[in-house]
């Protein structure tokens, strides 16, 4: 029997490159997408995905293109195809919410289209986010918590995650959609709060620099890890039918927290060292959110594995080797 075939949009990122190896694991041949200019600094922009790229088949396309996905869906067929790529730091959208919107909206239309034109039987996974929620009126937030995103890229993931869902109910497409809270690991991006506290912690450490600036500190998050996400995101295509499912940790931890962990795990004291800059402070700081992912636990037997302080070491440790 031949392997099942998979698509990760945005491969070389945190969660599509776990994905990767998770799927290689399974027997899986896997495919993803990826810029034309990682292909051509694969050792600089495809860091992640060090441990398996010769076992990987790599397509240049990128999502604002029709007909590049076109051409990759199909050439690949897929069985499964898994939508990670997208614009999402937070605070990025923003300042260019053009940007955000066109990527995220059309980019996520284009990869529906194609592959309900070339692949209709092809299984579709569509990473949601907690940001859809925005200003919640309870806590903690389940699949029938009403939306209310309050930032372009809350917007734009709740569109998209819209036009899956027609895709779904109307042409009886399979779409299933992880709202997935916040997630961290060694390989999260610079650009997020989690990882700049861990990798300034180790230059500190390291005698590179001399403080860590911040915005709230008060702001808190429901936190879990990359690599227990990527399961859930399998699991969520080898179930009989397509569905929504929250994919969180149910414990919040303030930005504080974070911090005061990563410093302790060095051996440092945040008090030294942290500082408020109001520069950094969003326009719009939605109120606090907790998934409850009893859903996923019931359906899908799925459940987080990794405590809050084993990530933080984890991403700490990293950062100083």
């Amino acid at each position: 029997m031949a392997a099942r075939r998979a698509l990760i949009t945005g491969i070389s990122g945190q969660d599509g490159s776990y994905l990767a190896e998770l799927l290689l694991a399974k027997g899986y041949e896997v495919h993803g997408t990826v810029l034309r200019s990682d292909l051509e600094a694969p050792e600089i922009r495809m860091q992640n995905l060090s441990g398996c790229l010769p076992r990987l088949h790599l397509h240049a396309a990128e999502l604002e293109s029709y007909p590049a996905i076109v051409r990759t869906i199909g050439d690949v067929r897929p069985d499964e195809c898994y939508h990670l790529a997208a614009r999402s730091f937070v605070g990025f959208s923003f300042e260019d919410e053009f940007a955000t919107m066109n990527t995220n909206i059309h980019g996520t239309h284009h990869v529906l289209a194609a592959l309900r034109t070339m692949t209709p039987e092809c299984r579709f996974f569509f990473a949601g986010s907690s940001e859809m929620f925005g200003t919640v009126a309870h806590s903690p937030q389940s699949e029938a918590t009403h939306f209310h995103p309050r930032s372009a890229y809350g917007i734009s993931k709740e569109t998209a995650y819209e036009l899956m869902r027609n895709y779904r109910e109307a042409y009886g497409f399979f779409g299933a959609c992880g709202i997935l809270y916040n997630h961290e690991s060694p390989r999260r991006g610079y650009e997020f709060v989690t990882r700049k506290i861990t990798s300034t912690v180790a230059r500190i450490k390291k005698g590179m620099s001399v403080e860590l600036r911040l915005g709230r500190t008060d702001s808190r998050r429901d936190w879990g890890y990359a690599k227990d996400y990527v399961e859930a995101m399998w699991l969520m295509l080898q179930q009989p039918k397509g569905d929504d499912y929250v994919v969180a940790t149910g414990e919040t931890h303030t930005v504080q927290q974070f911090a005061d962990l990563a410093f302790s795990i060095a051996g440092l004291n945040a008090a030294d060292y942290l500082r408020t800059d109001e520069t950094l402070m969003r326009p719009s700081e939605e109120l606090p959110l907790s998934g409850d992912a009893a859903k996923a636990r019931r359906v899908l037997g799925w459940a987080p594995k990794t405590a809050f302080a084993d990530i933080v070491r984890e991403m700490v440790e990293a950062d100083l080797r």
